[in-house]
């Protein structure tokens, strides 16, 4: 493809001028307007340490709606038991530290270098990025973390340090009927297993609009 280097100027190409593999463009900052500009079209950071800034943008994307959440029977029994204490917006900056430094398998290094981390917590002082903390007692077990536009939370990462807390931090976000889409960026199996679909790219735009603005269907 022919790389597209951002321009000083606060833009973007049009996401689907993007290649195969969601690759747009390089270059620019992660500056907050940079950011907030990049999820309003569409478009997310992801790159290794030492490379450019990447901006992505699939011609496919996984998400999932709220209400065709996959609960199992041992999830739901995890959940009716009370087995964790969820909260939101308490301890961002735990939860994306948690989510560079877990272990991936078939990962080598994290995409939330120091750099990232420094501009989401940015974002969560203005108020666009959020998390969700998972705990037992006092102990932070697993959470997620992502930002909100309109009625979309853009899902980044997250992470789990006992067995089904980060599940359960997602199906919390669900439940709280406040989103009428999450986006999964980049589908798996996990996200399939708990009811992840993918849409295309025009349709996912859609939903990044204004409540009363959305067209097109699913």
């Amino acid at each position: 493809m022919v790389f597209r280097l951002l321009p000083q100027e606060l833009l973007f190409p049009d996401p689907a001028l993007a290649d195969p593999d969601g690759l747009l463009a390089i270059g620019g900052d992660l500056s907050r307007e940079r950011l907030i500009l990049a999820y309003q079209s569409g478009i997310f950071p992801w790159f290794s340490e030492g490379d450019p800034i990447c901006w992505f943008s699939p011609p496919e994307r996984c998400v999932i709606f709220p209400a065709q959440v996959k609960v199992s029977k041992s999830m739901k029994k995890v959940i009716r038991d009370g087995t964790f204490n969820i909260r939101m917006n308490t301890a961002f900056a735990a939860v994306i530290k948690h989510c560079a430094s877990v272990y991936r398998e078939g990962q080598d290094g994290t995409w939330i270098t120091n750099d990232m981390q420094n501009a989401y917590l940015r974002l969560h002082k203005a108020g666009v990025a959020h998390s969700v903390e998972v705990w037992q007692g006092n102990e932070l077990v697993g959470g997620l973390y992502g930002i909100k536009i309109n009625e979309v939370f853009c899902g980044e990462s997250m992470f789990s340090l006992v067995s089904n807390a980060s599940k359960a931090a997602f199906i919390w976000l669900c439940q709280q009927r406040e989103f009428k889409l999450i986006d999964c960026q980049v589908p798996n199996d996990h996200l399939f297993s708990l009811g992840a679909v993918l849409i295309p790219r025009a349709a996912y735009l859609q939903h990044l609009k204004p409540a009363g603005a959305i067209s097109a269907t699913r």
